[in-house]
Protein backbone atom coordinates (compact mmCIF):
# COMPACT_ATOMS: atom_id res chain seq x y z
CA UNK A 1 0.00 0.00 0.00
CA UNK A 2 0.96 3.74 -0.70
CA UNK A 3 2.37 5.46 2.11
CA UNK A 4 2.76 9.30 2.43
CA UNK A 5 6.20 10.47 1.16
CA UNK A 6 8.62 11.94 4.24
CA UNK A 7 9.37 15.39 2.86
CA UNK A 8 8.93 18.01 5.55
CA UNK A 9 12.23 19.20 7.21
CA UNK A 10 12.98 20.65 10.34
CA UNK A 11 12.25 24.41 7.90
CA UNK A 12 9.40 23.71 6.09
CA UNK A 13 8.00 22.19 9.05
CA UNK A 14 8.30 25.44 10.92
CA UNK A 15 7.36 27.61 8.37
CA UNK A 16 4.02 25.70 7.71
CA UNK A 17 3.51 26.22 11.63
CA UNK A 18 4.20 29.93 11.15
CA UNK A 19 2.35 30.06 8.51
CA UNK A 20 -0.74 27.86 9.96
CA UNK A 21 -0.97 30.29 13.06
CA UNK A 22 -0.50 33.66 11.07
CA UNK A 23 -2.83 34.92 8.67
CA UNK A 24 -6.54 35.64 8.99
CA UNK A 25 -6.51 35.99 12.90
CA UNK A 26 -4.05 38.88 13.07
CA UNK A 27 -5.41 40.37 10.33
CA UNK A 28 -8.75 40.30 10.97
CA UNK A 29 -9.55 39.72 15.05
CA UNK A 30 -7.10 42.12 16.14
CA UNK A 31 -9.56 45.33 15.60
CA UNK A 32 -12.53 43.50 17.58
CA UNK A 33 -10.03 42.10 20.35
CA UNK A 34 -8.71 46.33 20.67
CA UNK A 35 -12.21 47.31 21.08
CA UNK A 36 -12.58 45.04 24.37
CA UNK A 37 -8.82 45.53 25.85
CA UNK A 38 -7.90 48.90 24.91
CA UNK A 39 -3.98 50.30 24.44
CA UNK A 40 -4.08 46.79 26.67
CA UNK A 41 -4.59 44.61 23.91
CA UNK A 42 -1.01 42.96 23.89
CA UNK A 43 -2.03 41.86 27.94
CA UNK A 44 -4.37 39.41 25.53
CA UNK A 45 -1.79 38.19 23.43
CA UNK A 46 0.68 37.23 26.21
CA UNK A 47 -2.42 35.34 27.89
CA UNK A 48 -3.35 33.12 24.87
CA UNK A 49 0.22 32.46 24.08
CA UNK A 50 0.84 31.16 27.56
CA UNK A 51 -2.11 29.38 27.21
CA UNK A 52 -1.06 27.93 23.92
CA UNK A 53 2.59 26.85 24.73
CA UNK A 54 1.16 25.05 28.04
CA UNK A 55 -0.28 22.66 25.59
CA UNK A 56 2.18 22.98 23.10
CA UNK A 57 4.55 21.48 25.01
CA UNK A 58 2.45 18.45 25.92
CA UNK A 59 1.59 18.06 21.70
CA UNK A 60 5.35 18.04 21.88
CA UNK A 61 5.36 15.15 23.90
CA UNK A 62 3.14 13.39 22.61
CA UNK A 63 3.48 13.97 18.42
CA UNK A 64 6.87 12.24 19.54
CA UNK A 65 5.38 8.87 20.85
CA UNK A 66 3.27 8.68 18.33
CA UNK A 67 4.40 10.92 15.05
CA UNK A 68 1.06 10.17 12.96
CA UNK A 69 -1.15 11.80 10.97
CA UNK A 70 -4.16 11.12 12.76
CA UNK A 71 -2.48 13.52 15.53
CA UNK A 72 -5.11 14.42 18.08
CA UNK A 73 -7.25 11.56 17.41
CA UNK A 74 -4.10 9.03 17.98
CA UNK A 75 -3.23 10.17 21.19
CA UNK A 76 -6.34 9.93 22.60
CA UNK A 77 -7.28 6.23 21.25
CA UNK A 78 -3.94 4.99 23.00
CA UNK A 79 -5.01 7.03 25.86
CA UNK A 80 -8.96 6.78 26.16
CA UNK A 81 -10.90 5.25 24.04
CA UNK A 82 -12.05 4.95 20.06
CA UNK A 83 -15.39 6.61 21.14
CA UNK A 84 -13.40 9.76 22.97
CA UNK A 85 -10.74 9.61 20.24
CA UNK A 86 -12.98 9.68 17.38
CA UNK A 87 -15.19 12.81 18.63
CA UNK A 88 -11.60 14.48 19.27
CA UNK A 89 -10.95 14.04 15.43
CA UNK A 90 -14.38 14.87 14.85
CA UNK A 91 -14.70 18.03 16.42
CA UNK A 92 -11.23 18.87 15.18
CA UNK A 93 -11.72 18.12 11.28
CA UNK A 94 -15.08 19.99 11.25
CA UNK A 95 -13.75 23.21 12.81
CA UNK A 96 -10.91 23.29 10.15
CA UNK A 97 -13.59 23.44 7.69
CA UNK A 98 -15.65 25.66 8.96
CA UNK A 99 -12.79 27.29 9.69
CA UNK A 100 -11.31 27.33 6.16
CA UNK A 101 -14.94 28.26 4.66
CA UNK A 102 -14.75 31.74 6.74
CA UNK A 103 -11.04 32.83 5.92
CA UNK A 104 -11.88 31.55 2.42
CA UNK A 105 -14.80 34.46 2.34
CA UNK A 106 -12.74 37.38 4.32
CA UNK A 107 -10.21 36.30 0.86
CA UNK A 108 -13.36 36.84 -1.04
CA UNK A 109 -14.16 39.81 0.43
CA UNK A 110 -10.91 41.29 0.22
CA UNK A 111 -10.85 40.15 -3.85
CA UNK A 112 -14.13 41.91 -4.09
CA UNK A 113 -12.61 45.23 -2.96
CA UNK A 114 -9.87 45.17 -4.96
CA UNK A 115 -10.93 43.82 -7.93
CA UNK A 116 -14.31 44.03 -7.97
CA UNK A 117 -14.91 39.72 -8.14
CA UNK A 118 -17.85 38.65 -5.96
CA UNK A 119 -16.88 37.25 -2.74
CA UNK A 120 -18.59 33.99 -3.16
CA UNK A 121 -16.83 33.22 -6.60
CA UNK A 122 -13.61 34.24 -5.23
CA UNK A 123 -13.77 32.30 -2.04
CA UNK A 124 -15.30 29.23 -4.20
CA UNK A 125 -11.71 30.13 -6.54
CA UNK A 126 -9.35 30.18 -3.71
CA UNK A 127 -10.79 26.70 -2.28
CA UNK A 128 -10.32 24.88 -5.40
CA UNK A 129 -7.61 26.09 -6.24
CA UNK A 130 -5.28 25.07 -3.42
CA UNK A 131 -7.69 22.17 -3.33
CA UNK A 132 -5.67 21.56 -6.74
CA UNK A 133 -2.01 22.26 -5.11
CA UNK A 134 -2.57 19.60 -2.22
CA UNK A 135 -3.53 17.28 -4.80
CA UNK A 136 -0.74 17.62 -6.54
CA UNK A 137 1.57 16.92 -3.52
CA UNK A 138 2.68 17.73 0.04
CA UNK A 139 5.87 19.34 -1.12
CA UNK A 140 4.35 21.74 -3.66
CA UNK A 141 1.91 22.57 -1.01
CA UNK A 142 4.99 23.61 1.65
CA UNK A 143 6.01 25.54 -0.63
CA UNK A 144 3.02 27.83 -1.88
CA UNK A 145 2.97 27.99 2.07
CA UNK A 146 6.21 28.82 2.76
CA UNK A 147 5.87 32.01 -0.05
CA UNK A 148 2.43 32.77 1.38
CA UNK A 149 4.32 32.85 5.00
CA UNK A 150 7.29 35.37 4.28
CA UNK A 151 4.91 37.62 2.61
CA UNK A 152 2.55 37.85 6.00
CA UNK A 153 5.39 38.43 7.46
CA UNK A 154 6.39 41.19 5.45
CA UNK A 155 2.63 42.87 5.67
CA UNK A 156 3.59 42.68 9.40
CA UNK A 157 6.63 44.08 9.67
CA UNK A 158 5.21 47.29 7.35
CA UNK A 159 2.69 47.79 10.20
CA UNK A 160 5.76 47.99 12.70
CA UNK A 161 8.06 50.31 10.69
CA UNK A 162 5.10 52.75 9.36
CA UNK A 163 3.84 52.52 13.72
CA UNK A 164 7.08 53.69 14.81
CA UNK A 165 6.96 57.21 15.13
CA UNK A 166 3.32 56.32 17.03
CA UNK A 167 5.33 54.30 19.74
CA UNK A 168 4.25 55.53 23.05
CA UNK A 169 1.38 57.69 22.56
CA UNK A 170 -0.83 56.09 24.21
CA UNK A 171 -0.53 53.95 27.88
CA UNK A 172 -0.48 50.35 27.08
CA UNK A 173 -1.05 49.14 30.68
CA UNK A 174 -4.34 51.04 30.72
CA UNK A 175 -7.17 48.31 31.06
CA UNK A 176 -10.62 49.09 30.56
CA UNK A 177 -11.97 46.26 32.15
CA UNK A 178 -10.05 42.93 33.04
CA UNK A 179 -13.22 40.90 31.60
CA UNK A 180 -12.71 42.23 28.50
CA UNK A 181 -9.33 41.34 28.33
CA UNK A 182 -9.88 37.88 28.91
CA UNK A 183 -12.64 38.06 26.48
CA UNK A 184 -10.00 39.52 23.88
CA UNK A 185 -7.91 36.59 24.95
CA UNK A 186 -10.27 34.22 24.38
CA UNK A 187 -11.19 35.68 20.92
CA UNK A 188 -7.89 36.18 19.86
CA UNK A 189 -7.25 32.65 20.30
CA UNK A 190 -7.96 31.65 17.39
CA UNK A 191 -4.72 33.67 15.95
CA UNK A 192 -2.67 31.23 17.53
CA UNK A 193 -4.52 28.30 16.34
CA UNK A 194 -2.09 26.05 14.29
CA UNK A 195 0.54 24.58 15.79
CA UNK A 196 -1.77 21.72 16.98
CA UNK A 197 -2.43 21.36 13.03
CA UNK A 198 1.41 21.26 12.40
CA UNK A 199 1.13 17.53 14.59
CA UNK A 200 -1.36 15.86 11.62
CA UNK A 201 1.56 16.37 9.41
CA UNK A 202 4.09 14.04 11.09
CA UNK A 203 3.93 11.59 8.78
CA UNK A 204 5.52 13.30 6.49
CA UNK A 205 8.26 14.81 8.19
CA UNK A 206 11.87 13.60 8.46
CA UNK A 207 13.02 12.73 11.70
CA UNK A 208 9.18 13.64 13.14
CA UNK A 209 10.79 12.19 16.96
CA UNK A 210 12.92 15.20 16.64
CA UNK A 211 12.14 17.97 14.30
CA UNK A 212 8.00 18.00 14.77
CA UNK A 213 8.42 19.11 19.20
CA UNK A 214 11.24 21.33 18.16
CA UNK A 215 8.99 23.09 15.04
CA UNK A 216 6.01 23.59 17.23
CA UNK A 217 7.91 25.48 20.35
CA UNK A 218 10.03 27.43 17.21
CA UNK A 219 6.56 28.54 15.82
CA UNK A 220 4.53 29.50 18.96
CA UNK A 221 7.51 32.01 20.12
CA UNK A 222 7.53 33.56 16.52
CA UNK A 223 4.45 34.31 16.35
CA UNK A 224 3.75 35.27 20.21
CA UNK A 225 6.84 38.27 19.49
CA UNK A 226 4.70 38.71 16.14
CA UNK A 227 1.67 39.60 17.55
CA UNK A 228 3.07 41.34 20.53
CA UNK A 229 4.57 44.15 18.51
CA UNK A 230 1.91 44.39 16.10
CA UNK A 231 -0.84 45.05 18.82
CA UNK A 232 1.18 47.30 20.41
CA UNK A 233 1.46 49.32 16.91
CA UNK A 234 -2.25 49.20 15.82
CA UNK A 235 -3.31 50.81 19.10
CA UNK A 236 -0.44 53.17 18.74
CA UNK A 237 -1.38 54.63 15.30
CA UNK A 238 -5.57 54.16 15.11
CA UNK A 239 -7.41 54.34 18.33
CA UNK A 240 -9.35 50.96 19.92
CA UNK A 241 -12.68 51.74 18.87
CA UNK A 242 -12.25 52.77 15.97
CA UNK A 243 -10.19 49.71 14.72
CA UNK A 244 -13.57 47.41 16.40
CA UNK A 245 -15.49 48.90 13.52
CA UNK A 246 -13.15 47.94 10.66
CA UNK A 247 -12.70 44.73 8.74
CA UNK A 248 -9.76 45.43 7.51
CA UNK A 249 -7.44 46.90 10.91
CA UNK A 250 -4.10 46.34 9.63
CA UNK A 251 -4.58 48.03 6.16
CA UNK A 252 -6.54 50.91 8.04
CA UNK A 253 -3.57 51.20 10.48
CA UNK A 254 -1.12 51.81 7.11
CA UNK A 255 -3.50 53.76 5.64
CA UNK A 256 -3.51 56.11 8.61
CA UNK A 257 0.35 56.15 8.98
CA UNK A 258 1.36 56.08 5.02
CA UNK A 259 -1.81 57.72 3.06
CA UNK A 260 -4.77 56.01 1.37
CA UNK A 261 -3.22 54.70 -1.39
CA UNK A 262 -1.32 52.30 1.37
CA UNK A 263 -4.88 50.72 1.44
CA UNK A 264 -5.19 49.00 -2.22
CA UNK A 265 -1.45 47.61 -1.59
CA UNK A 266 -1.85 46.18 1.95
CA UNK A 267 -5.20 45.17 1.44
CA UNK A 268 -3.07 42.65 -1.64
CA UNK A 269 -0.92 41.41 1.10
CA UNK A 270 -3.96 40.27 3.39
CA UNK A 271 -5.50 38.19 0.03
CA UNK A 272 -1.34 36.63 0.49
CA UNK A 273 -2.32 35.93 4.16
CA UNK A 274 -5.79 35.07 4.34
CA UNK A 275 -5.20 32.65 1.03
CA UNK A 276 -2.25 31.16 2.86
CA UNK A 277 -4.49 30.50 5.85
CA UNK A 278 -7.23 28.62 3.84
CA UNK A 279 -4.60 26.30 2.36
CA UNK A 280 -2.78 25.60 5.98
CA UNK A 281 -6.34 25.08 7.03
CA UNK A 282 -7.39 22.99 4.82
CA UNK A 283 -3.90 21.02 4.18
CA UNK A 284 -4.45 20.23 8.15
CA UNK A 285 -8.44 19.25 8.58
CA UNK A 286 -7.68 16.77 5.13
CA UNK A 287 -4.60 15.32 7.48
CA UNK A 288 -6.80 14.31 10.26
CA UNK A 289 -9.74 13.04 7.63
CA UNK A 290 -6.86 10.52 6.63
CA UNK A 291 -5.70 9.24 9.92
CA UNK A 292 -9.15 8.64 11.09
CA UNK A 293 -10.14 6.50 7.76
CA UNK A 294 -6.56 4.80 8.04
CA UNK A 295 -7.71 3.88 11.84
CA UNK A 296 -10.73 2.61 10.73
CA UNK A 297 -13.24 5.83 12.12
CA UNK A 298 -14.28 6.92 8.63
CA UNK A 299 -14.89 4.77 5.87
CA UNK A 300 -11.96 3.59 4.26
CA UNK A 301 -12.08 4.77 1.14
CA UNK A 302 -11.02 8.05 2.70
CA UNK A 303 -7.73 6.54 3.46
CA UNK A 304 -7.09 6.55 -0.21
CA UNK A 305 -3.36 7.60 -1.13
CA UNK A 306 -2.18 8.29 -4.60
CA UNK A 307 0.38 5.92 -5.62
CA UNK A 308 2.17 8.80 -8.05
CA UNK A 309 1.42 12.50 -5.93
CA UNK A 310 1.71 10.47 -2.77
CA UNK A 311 -1.23 12.89 -1.19
CA UNK A 312 -4.29 11.18 0.33
CA UNK A 313 -6.56 12.62 -2.32
CA UNK A 314 -9.99 11.41 -0.85
CA UNK A 315 -9.73 13.21 2.13
CA UNK A 316 -8.39 16.42 0.62
CA UNK A 317 -11.72 16.16 -2.17
CA UNK A 318 -13.40 15.74 0.86
CA UNK A 319 -11.78 18.68 2.70
CA UNK A 320 -13.02 20.69 -0.10
CA UNK A 321 -16.42 19.50 -0.57
CA UNK A 322 -17.25 20.16 3.02
CA UNK A 323 -15.10 24.06 2.95
CA UNK A 324 -18.02 24.78 -0.06
CA UNK A 325 -20.58 23.78 2.03
CA UNK A 326 -20.49 25.66 4.77
CA UNK A 327 -19.83 28.95 3.04
CA UNK A 328 -23.41 29.99 4.62
CA UNK A 329 -21.90 30.26 8.22
CA UNK A 330 -21.42 33.51 9.58
CA UNK A 331 -19.20 36.23 10.53
CA UNK A 332 -15.37 35.29 11.21
CA UNK A 333 -15.56 36.80 15.27
CA UNK A 334 -18.51 34.02 15.34
CA UNK A 335 -17.23 31.22 13.79
CA UNK A 336 -13.41 32.11 15.34
CA UNK A 337 -14.80 31.66 19.14
CA UNK A 338 -16.72 28.49 17.41
CA UNK A 339 -13.75 27.38 16.32
CA UNK A 340 -11.76 28.06 19.80
CA UNK A 341 -14.14 26.29 21.57
CA UNK A 342 -14.11 22.76 19.70
CA UNK A 343 -10.05 23.22 20.16
CA UNK A 344 -10.31 24.39 24.00
CA UNK A 345 -12.03 21.07 24.49
CA UNK A 346 -9.45 19.12 23.00
CA UNK A 347 -6.78 20.74 24.34
CA UNK A 348 -8.55 19.67 27.77
CA UNK A 349 -8.47 15.89 26.35
CA UNK A 350 -4.79 15.87 25.11
CA UNK A 351 -3.56 17.44 28.30
CA UNK A 352 -5.72 14.70 30.11
CA UNK A 353 -4.19 12.30 27.66
CA UNK A 354 -0.69 12.88 28.27
CA UNK A 355 -0.80 12.62 32.09
CA UNK A 356 -2.49 9.43 31.70
CA UNK A 357 -0.37 7.16 29.60
CA UNK A 358 2.26 8.88 32.14
CA UNK A 359 0.73 7.19 34.75
CA UNK A 360 -0.31 3.99 33.01
CA UNK A 361 2.79 3.87 30.61
CA UNK A 362 5.69 5.19 32.09
CA UNK A 363 8.18 2.64 29.79
CA UNK A 364 6.90 4.09 26.39
CA UNK A 365 9.66 5.71 24.74
CA UNK A 366 9.67 9.36 24.68
CA UNK A 367 12.12 11.63 22.62
CA UNK A 368 10.73 14.69 24.14
CA UNK A 369 9.46 15.33 27.80
CA UNK A 370 7.33 18.31 28.84
CA UNK A 371 9.58 19.46 31.76
CA UNK A 372 8.76 19.88 35.89
CA UNK A 373 6.90 16.63 37.51
CA UNK A 374 5.76 16.51 40.99
CA UNK A 375 5.97 12.91 41.40
CA UNK A 376 4.88 11.30 38.22
CA UNK A 377 2.34 14.07 37.93
CA UNK A 378 3.44 16.09 35.09
CA UNK A 379 2.89 19.78 36.46
CA UNK A 380 2.50 22.27 33.80
CA UNK A 381 -0.44 19.77 31.04
CA UNK A 382 -2.50 20.51 34.41
CA UNK A 383 -1.95 24.16 34.34
CA UNK A 384 -2.85 23.98 30.79
CA UNK A 385 -6.12 22.47 31.85
CA UNK A 386 -6.75 24.48 34.24
CA UNK A 387 -5.95 27.68 32.03
CA UNK A 388 -8.05 26.16 28.98
CA UNK A 389 -11.17 26.18 31.53
CA UNK A 390 -10.74 29.73 31.93
CA UNK A 391 -10.67 30.75 28.70
CA UNK A 392 -13.19 28.25 27.53
CA UNK A 393 -15.46 30.55 29.79
CA UNK A 394 -15.10 33.72 27.98
CA UNK A 395 -16.23 32.44 24.11
CA UNK A 396 -19.52 33.32 24.66
CA UNK A 397 -22.87 31.13 24.96
CA UNK A 398 -23.46 31.40 21.09
CA UNK A 399 -20.00 29.18 21.10
CA UNK A 400 -20.90 26.88 23.58
CA UNK A 401 -24.08 26.18 22.23
CA UNK A 402 -22.66 25.43 18.56
CA UNK A 403 -20.06 23.63 19.85
CA UNK A 404 -22.69 20.89 21.51
CA UNK A 405 -24.55 20.44 18.48
CA UNK A 406 -20.96 19.56 16.67
CA UNK A 407 -20.62 17.05 19.56
CA UNK A 408 -24.27 15.40 19.50
CA UNK A 409 -23.73 14.95 16.20
CA UNK A 410 -20.51 13.24 16.25
CA UNK A 411 -22.18 10.89 19.36
CA UNK A 412 -24.53 10.02 16.07
CA UNK A 413 -21.93 9.52 13.57
CA UNK A 414 -19.78 7.47 15.64
CA UNK A 415 -22.84 5.47 16.67
CA UNK A 416 -23.69 5.28 13.32
CA UNK A 417 -19.99 4.10 12.24
CA UNK A 418 -20.06 1.34 15.20
CA UNK A 419 -22.05 -0.99 13.15
CA UNK A 420 -20.32 -1.11 9.94
CA UNK A 421 -17.70 -4.00 9.08
CA UNK A 422 -15.15 -1.80 8.36
CA UNK A 423 -15.25 -0.28 12.04
CA UNK A 424 -14.89 -3.52 13.15
CA UNK A 425 -12.15 -5.16 11.54
CA UNK A 426 -10.03 -1.99 12.25
CA UNK A 427 -11.12 -2.05 16.29
CA UNK A 428 -9.52 -5.48 16.17
CA UNK A 429 -6.37 -4.67 14.45
CA UNK A 430 -6.07 -1.57 16.53
CA UNK A 431 -6.95 -3.46 19.58
CA UNK A 432 -3.33 -5.81 18.74
CA UNK A 433 -1.64 -2.59 17.69
CA UNK A 434 -2.60 -0.75 21.09
CA UNK A 435 -1.36 -4.54 23.51
CA UNK A 436 2.18 -4.12 21.79
CA UNK A 437 2.79 -0.94 23.51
Amino acid sequence: MAKLKRALGLLELTLCGVGIILGAGIYALIGKAAGMAGGAVWISFVIAAVVAGLSGLSYAELSSIFPKAGAEYEYTRNAFSRRIAFLVGWMIALSGVIGAATVALGFGGYFEAVFGTPAIIAALGVVIFFSLVMLFGVKESAWFAMVGTLVEVVGLVIVLLVAVPYIGSINYFEVPSWSGVFAAAALVFFAYIGFEEMTRMAEEAKNPEKNMPLALILAIAITTALYILVAIACVSVVDPSSLAESSSPLADVVSVAMGSGAFVVFSIIALFATGNTVLLIMLAASRIIYGMADSGSLPKKLAYIHPVRQTPWAAIILTMLLTCVFFAVGEIEKIANLTNFTVFATFIVINAALIKLRYEKPEIKRPFRVPLNIGWVPVLPVLAIISTLFMMGNVGWDAVFYGTVILVLGILVYEGMKHSSNFRTNRNKNKLNENSL
